[in-house]
């Protein structure tokens, strides 16, 4: 059993108390809520009778279904509408801080907290939203939970969980150019599977994570939960207090002195004891891309679709279905495969680094957009907009032919007007390429990194995007 980890103390010191279930009562330190999973939780409050206790703990925002063309209200999808109407409501009559279109705050729920300096090291975070793992980069442990989980955590600031085992996930050495956070968790994905990480918390270590941005971590642990991981975080260090230094929500004063000292405290123990560990080299990852209906389902873009001999026999029938499904072989080379749809944004690649790394291979490239394909860019929240537009990135994606939006969650998830048509194929900066993901029952995703998805857009196929950068 894993003891000394960042895990398991945050974990105890957050501890209401054993259940008789065998559960965990867990107080949570921060809870995020958006316009989809909360309006039933708050119906079942005032079915109770019940008020939220501690409204300053909860933060919420609109992002799922925000358009991303146009935003002015009322929103021509009705239920979108009412949607907004909704969350204003309730966040008004419970008391809590709510971040709309036009405040300068708003944006995907896992970019504006950290944005906000409202996500800090030592935290318990929930959110009902599957990627809120994207929190553990700052050494929180980060729940995605469902609609009547929302609705404890707003009744009693605490959830029910069963306690999980913890497995290092160690990645050491330099990555090569080309290759970034995303290929990165990709690869760890093809490698450990969709289901290998089931029980346990991930902590990602090693010199490859420490050399990391904040940015790039908070893509790692965003995609934790797509290996089956509860929540995936990394230990807090130098640079996380960095980030963290004069954001609006982050301790000022004597009371930075004393917060880093406690997040220090925090960081796993150099003899900490994890229930397993699997270890990787940053040399050997390449820019990674999705050819199947799974985020494991992935391939160095050198490399050519897998036969399924190379999965365990219980994965064959998966495996054939992807085949299937993405209309490809066993043998068939990824690079070259025709697309129809550049997006770049979501709350795994949608943050300013992302775009500021598009932006240089578009410009290293030259070239504009391939006549067929549909390309646009989707900053995660109206702080990197601005910021993005103070640099000019906007006018070097719109120069080479890119459309350029509102902050927004986009084509993700699709809840919105930006949808797959039919059968198109999507080159996606996003985290899920399951089979209709994108907005079409039969539309087609392929997930790589935004400087994949920038040079995939202008190539107009999937595309090595190491030949364009020095």
């Amino acid at each position: 059993m894993s003891k000394g980890t960042l895990f398991d103390k945050v974990w105890d010191l957050h501890t209401v108390r054993p259940l008789s279930s065998g559960q965990t009562q867990l107080f949570i330190g921060l809870h995020l809520i958006h316009e989809v999973t909360s309006p039933q939780a708050f119906a079942m409050l005032r079915e109770r009778g019940l008020k939220v206790p501690y409204p300053e703990r909860t933060v919420a925002t609109v992002d799922h279904i925000v358009p991303t063309e146009d935003q002015a209200r009322p929103y021509a999808d009705t239920q979108a509408e009412e949607m907004m109407v909704h969350i204003a409501r309730n966040c008004k009559e419970f008391g809590i801080r709510l971040y709309e279109p036009g405040s300068g705050k708003q944006g995907v729920v896992h970019i504006i907290a950290p944005e906000q300096g409202l996500t800090q090291p030592g935290m318990t975070v929930a959110c009902g939203d599957s990627h809120t793992a994207t929190h553990g980069a700052f050494g929180a442990i980060a729940f995605g939970i469902g609609t009547s989980q929302v609705r404890d955590v707003l009744a009693t600031q605490t959830l029910s969980l069963g306690r999980m085992k913890v497995r290092k996930v160690q990645v050491d050495g330099k990555l090569n150019p080309g290759v970034y956070a995303k290929d990165v968790i990709l690869h760890i994905l093809r490698k450990l599977s969709a289901k290998g990480g089931t029980g346990f918390a991930y902590e990602f270590a090693g010199s490859t994570f420490a050399a990391m941005t904040m940015e790039e971590r908070m893509t790692i642990c965003n995609m934790a939960i797509e290996g089956g991981a509860r929540c995936g975080y990394i230990n807090p260090d130098e640079t996380t207090f960095a980030y963290l230094k004069g954001r609006e929500h982050a301790p000022s004063g004597a009371n930075w002195d004393k917060a880093v000292a406690y997040w220090k405290s925090i960081a796993s123990d150099t003899d900490a004891v994890y229930d397993d560990v699997k270890a990787f080299r940053a040399e050997d990852i390449a820019p990674t891309v999705t050819w199947g209906i799974s985020p494991d389902h992935g391939v160095g873009v050198g490399e050519s679709i897998p036969a399924k001999e190379s999965f365990t026999q219980d994965d064959w029938a998966t495996v054939e279905e992807a085949y299937q499904y993405m209309d490809v072989k066993a043998g068939q080379p990824i690079a070259g495969m025709k697309i129809d749809v550049a997006f770049i944004g979501s709350c795994t690649n949608g943050r300013i680094s992302d775009l500021r790394e598009a932006a240089k291979v578009i410009t290293a490239h030259g070239g504009q957009v391939a006549s067929h394909v549909k390309a646009f860019i989707v900053p995660g929240s109206e702080a990197v907009k601005k910021v993005a537009e103070a640099e000019g990135l906007d006018k070097v994606f719109l120069k080479h032919g890119f459309e350029w939006r509102e902050a927004g969650c986009s084509m993700c998830l699709a809840m919105n007007p930006d949808k797959l048509q039919g059968r198109q194929v999507s080159a996606s900066s996003s985290n899920r390429n399951f089979k209709g993901r994108q907005g079409s029952p039969s539309g087609r995703t392929l997930l790589m990194s935004p400087a994949m998805v920038a040079i995939a857009a202008l190539e107009g196929k999937v595309a090595d995007v190491r030949t364009v950068l020095k």
